[in-house]
C-alpha cells in the first residue's frame, strides 16, 4: 500500500524529526530517516476530518481507546511528537467551546471540582503522604518525592518571611498542608479557601487532628468572594490555583489579591505559565483541566504593576516539575490496576497521557512554572539579599 492511500500515514510525514514506524492494515510504515525510536500500532483508523479539526484531540482520544498504542518509552514518544507540536493542526471555530468556556463562578466551579473531587482515596494512590499535587523542589539528588514536597513548602514559607503572630492567605489550598505547616513552623494564622468539597473536607479533618481549629480556618468558597469577608492579610500564597481563573479574570484576581493584602505585605504566586496568550490544547481542556489557561510571565506582571504589586524575585521551577511529574508518572503506573479496576482502562490511558505528556512539556520547555515574589508597595524592612 503507498503511503498516500492513507490520510493517517500521510499526515503522520509531518512528524518526520525522529524515525518511528507505524503499523496499520497489516503493513509497516518508516516515518522519518534513521533507526526507528518506537512503534506505533493503529487498530482503528483516525479519519481526516478529525486528525484537521484538532491534532491532539484525535491522536489522544485514539490513544485513550485503544484504537493505537505505542511499542516503546511512552515518554520518548511524546517528547518526538510534542517537540513538533507546531505541526498539529487545530480548527479553532471547531472546537471553540472547548477553548473558551465561560468562566463565570457556577463554571468554575464545576470545572474545578471535575478535576479535584476525583476522590480522595484516587489521589492517596500515588501522590505523596502530604497530598501535595504542585510542583516539588528537589534540593538534593536523593530527595525522595515526599521530602521535595516539604522541601517546596518550607522554600514558599521562607520566601514570605512569616513572623509569629502574622495573618496567612492560601488562595487555592487545596488539602491544607501548606497552612498547617505554616501555623506549626511560625506560629500565624492561617486562612484557606478552595472549590473542592473532598480537599475541604480533608483539610477539616487534618485541622482538627492536629488541634488547630482556633489557628486556620479554611472556607468553601471562590476566591471572588474573598473581599466579602472584609479581611486584610499580612501574606498572601496560591500555588497551582492561577491555572484556573480564566484569562478574562486575571486582572480581576491581581485587584482581589492587591485589594485585600496590607501594605507592606508578601504575596508569593506560583503557576504553569505557556509562552502566549493563546488557548490550543483542546484535549488537556476536555478531559483534565476543563477551563484551564496557563497565564504569561509578562502579562500577570504588567497586572501586578497596573495595581500596588513590585516585583522582588522570579524563579522558574521548569525542571522540578518535570521531575516531580516523573514521580507522579512512576507512582501511577504501580497502581494502574487498581485503578483500572474502579474506573476503566480508558480513565487509564488518559491519566497516562496526562502525566506522561505533561512531564515531557517541561521537559522540553514548552511550558514552564515560576514563582513570583511580590511586595504590596515598597518594602524597605526586608532583608536586602535572597535571605531564603
Amino acid at each position: 500500500m503507498h503511503i498516500m492511500d492513507n490520510f493517517l500515514i500521510y499526515y503522520l510525514q509531518r512528524f518526520d524529526k525522529y524515525c518511528f514506524e507505524v503499523v496499520l492494515h497489516g503493513h509497516t510504515y518508516t516515518i522519518g530517516t534513521g533507526k526507528p525510536l518506537f512503534r506505533v500500532l493503529v487498530h482503528k483508523d483516525i479519519p481526516k476530518k478529525e486528525l484537521l479539526t484538532s491534532t491532539s484531540l484525535a491522536l489522544g482520544e485514539a490513544y485513550m481507546k485503544g484504537d493505537i498504542e505505542v511499542e516503546g518509552d511512552l515518554f520518548v514518544v511524546l517528547k518526538c511528537i510534542l517537540e513538533q507540536i507546531d505541526q498539529f493542526s487545530l480548527d479553532r471555530s471547531a472546537v471553540n467551546n472547548l477553548l473558551y468556556p465561560s468562566e463565570d463562578k457556577s463554571t468554575q466551579r464545576e470545572e474545578v471540582c471535575s478535576h479535584y473531587d476525583l476522590g480522595n482515596d484516587f489521589y492517596k494512590l500515588w501522590l505523596d503522604p502530604t497530598l501535595s499535587y504542585s510542583c516539588a523542589y528537589f534540593k538534593h539528588d536523593d530527595d525522595t518525592l515526599e521530602q521535595a514536597q516539604r522541601n517546596k513548602v518550607d522554600y514558599i514559607l521562607s520566601k514570605l518571611h512569616l513572623e509569629k503572630g502574622m495573618s496567612l492567605l492560601d488562595i487555592g489550598c487545596g488539602w491544607g498542608f501548606l497552612l498547617i505547616e505554616a501555623a506549626k513552623k511560625y506560629g500565624v494564622t492561617g486562612y484557606g479557601c478552595t472549590l473542592s468539597h473532598e480537599q475541604w473536607a480533608m483539610g477539616q479533618e487534618r485541622i482538627k487532628k492536629l488541634g488547630l481549629e482556633g489557628q486556620i480556618h479554611i472556607d468553601l468558597m471562590d476566591y471572588r468572594d474573598l473581599p466579602k469577608k472584609g479581611l486584610k492579610y499580612d501574606r498572601l500564597v496560591s500555588v497551582g490555583m492561577l491555572e484556573h481563573v480564566g484569562r478574562s479574570q486575571y486582572e480581576r484576581y491581581m485587584s482581589i489579591a492587591n485589594q485585600i493584602l496590607k501594605p507592606g505585605g508578601l504575596f508569593l504566586l506560583h503557576y504553569i505559565d505557556g509562552r502566549d496568550e493563546k488557548n490550543s490544547n483542546p484535549w488537556m481542556r476536555k478531559y483534565i483541566f476543563p477551563g484551564g489557561t496557563l497565564p504569561t510571565v509578562y502579562e500577570i506582571l504588567k497586572l501586578a504593576y497596573d495595581g500596588d504589586f513590585q516585583i522582588l524575585d522570579v524563579e522558574s521551577l521548569r525542571r522540578h516539575y518535570y521531575r516531580t511529574l516523573s514521580c507522579w508518572y512512576h507512582n501511577f503506573q504501580k497502581v494502574r490496576d487498581q485503578v483500572a479496576a474502579d474506573k476503566g482502562m480508558e480513565f487509564v490511558r488518559m491519566w497516562d497521557l496526562y502525566l506522561c505528556g505533561c512531564a515531557v512539556a517541561f521537559y522540553i520547555g514548552y511550558i514552564d512554572v515560576h514563582q513570583l515574589l511580590f511586595t504590596k508597595g515598597t518594602n524597605n524592612d526586608l532583608p536586602m539579599t535572597r535571605w531564603y
